[in-house]
């Protein structure tokens, strides 16, 4: 169930469109910020009722946009590795060989501190300065053993 906070901020961002099923990222952001990094079924029919449209609609943009965690929780820092062609040819795969050990976790798994969840994705936009990665909402580029280990010391 939407908290009234939640149902006042997707109020306020219906102003934005002038179609209420345009406002379907939003609503996922929204939910999925309140919620602590993950929106569940329940969620979704929710939105879904709010902005008339399908639970089946909802569900295909949450789960077509790697930005949306479906279902399962993530941790404080969500990293998401760009394993695209790019990305790959200029050592994705080593990136994430090096999280993995760093991290001790596998791609998919949450640190047992809920600190930190590892995830793949096809494509982050980025291909210039690949590889690249993302935690939450921040890109980091040109990746190195060196750099990652920097970043990740300086997350709270």
């Amino acid at each position: 169930m939407l908290t009234e906070n939640e149902k006042k901020e997707l109020q306020a961002a219906l102003k934005k469109y002038p179609n209420r099923r345009s406002a379907v990222m939003d609503a996922l952001r929204i939910v999925q910020n309140g919620r602590g990094g993950h929106i569940v079924k329940e969620d979704m029919l929710e939105i879904a009722s709010i902005l008339e449209m399908q639970p089946a609609e909802v569900n295909a943009a949450a789960t077509f946009y790697t930005m949306y965690n479906v279902n399962k929780p993530v941790g404080k820092h969500h990293i998401q590795v760009c394993r695209n062609i790019s990305c790959s040819l200029m050592g994705a795969e080593h990136i994430i060989k090096h999280l993995e050990r760093t991290l001790d976790i596998k791609t998919g798994q949450t640190t047992p501190d809920k600190k930190f969840t590892l995830s793949t994705v096809e494509c982050l936009g980025s291909c210039a300065t690949a590889p690249m990665m993302q935690i939450n909402d921040d890109y980091y580029e040109n990746l190195t053993d060196q750099k990652v280990d920097e970043i990740l010391k300086n997350l709270k």
